[in-house]
């Protein structure tokens, strides 16, 4: 009888990937295994033609070969791999060893962990921050210990190998049909034993200590931004690679000025006879100051714009605006004098109708409207 298509006995299609793969085999295998289906030779039958579609299939030289020659890709003598073999009876730790491995750790093999990545928090002022600068930042961290090399084990020893899972640093559970793979309990995964501990880490492989770090702040950066030291930050157990470090930056409020991506803002409080007359003050920047033009009859609220003043961001090349905001100051503790002066300037404001006062005419009319409107 000709063999059925390998995808077609898992039910998946030609481009399936290898997880899909997988878990057909899984759903096929638990519906067919002879452990199940005990003295049923049609469901060892599929068992068998399951478990030789997988081993093809997971396997990528075979797959290869098989989607280009079919069968005779795969098969002994035909200048192929060699066939899959046939099941004799495995259990089910056999079959699912491999698949179960790929989810709860791979298959085998010591592990040496990662150091954790660690974060310092950079603060600035606005003008470090949009100018940039070097800076030398102490963080406490964990780094290689020096007398055992990072190993744990007392200097002149060494680490030996686990008993229990044979450097594995992985131990096979039988929970019913399933076997899965975990941490071996006696090495906790690393797959080897420290009989002697090194008294100066105390069989960590790690010490303490606080190092000084050269930081370069790029211009530009603001509130959020991250920079990333690779390798600088904890130091992996027993010779494990280093985390990273990444410097958070902080970027504190400034008496005058206001950030908003490239550009800032800032007020600039005028007298009312600037507002009324208009005139020209000087108002500052992060590099000097220049001098913005107030023309005659400005209210306040109105804005400003310096070109090219503001900032550049890290990310753009377009340098921001300074964007300043007007605000009409009320003059305060008056002589008699001036509020006399007031007065008569009001007088003659009022004989000039509301040519002289536009908004308030506005808002008066509107508000006139409003009260007909509602019967009062």
């Amino acid at each position: 009888m000709p063999k059925r298509d390998y995808y077609e006995v898992l039910g998946v299609a030609r481009n399936a990937s290898e997880a899909d793969v997988k878990k057909a085999f899984r759903r096929l295998a638990m519906k067919y295994h002879p452990d199940r289906n005990t003295g049923d030779a049609g469901a060892e039958a599929k068992f068998k033609e399951v478990k030789q579609a997988y081993d093809v299939l997971t396997d990528a030289k075979k797959r290869s070969a098989y989607d280009q020659f079919g069968h005779a890709g795969v098969e002994a003598g035909a200048g192929g791999f060699g066939g899959p073999g046939d099941f004799a009876g495995g259990s089910f730790q056999d079959i699912f060893g491999d698949v179960f491995g790929d989810i709860f750790g791979g298959r085998g093999g010591r592990r040496t962990g990662r150091g954790a990545d660690l974060r310092y928090d950079l603060s600035l002022s606005l003008e470090e921050a949009v100018a940039g600068k070097d800076v030398k930042i102490r963080i406490p961290t964990l780094v290689e210990c020096q007398f055992c090399g990072g190993s744990g084990a007392k200097p002149g020893t060494k680490p030996k190998t686990c008993p229990t899972c044979s450097g594995a640093g992985q131990v096979r559970m039988q929970q019913g049909f399933f076997s899965i793979q975990q941490a071996c309990p006696q090495c906790r995964g690393k797959g080897q034993i420290i009989e002697e501990a090194c008294p100066h880490c105390r069989g960590r492989g790690r010490l303490q200590e606080d190092k000084t770090l050269s930081v370069k702040v790029p211009p530009g950066v603001d509130t959020g931004d991250r920079i990333r030291l690779a390798g600088e930050g904890e130091r992996g157990e027993h010779g494990g690679s280093a985390g990273d470090l990444y410097v958070q930056v902080q970027v504190q409020e400034h008496p005058i000025f206001t950030r908003e991506d490239s550009h800032l803002y800032c007020e600039v409080p005028i007298g009312f006879v600037v507002a009324a007359l208009g005139g020209e003050m000087e108002v500052p920047t992060l590099d000097g100051k220049v001098s913005l033009k107030i023309p005659a009859g400005t209210q306040t609220g109105q804005m400003f714009r310096v070109r090219g003043k503001g900032v550049k961001p890290v990310r753009d090349s377009v340098v921001g605006d300074l964007i300043c905001r007007v605000l009409v100051e009320t003059p305060v503790n008056l002589t008699e004098r001036q509020k006399e002066l007031l007065r008569e300037f009001d007088t003659s404001m009022q004989e000039g109708g509301s040519r002289h006062s536009p908004q308030e005419s506005t808002w008066l009319d509107g508000v006139k409207s409003f009260f007909e409107r509602m019967g009062f």
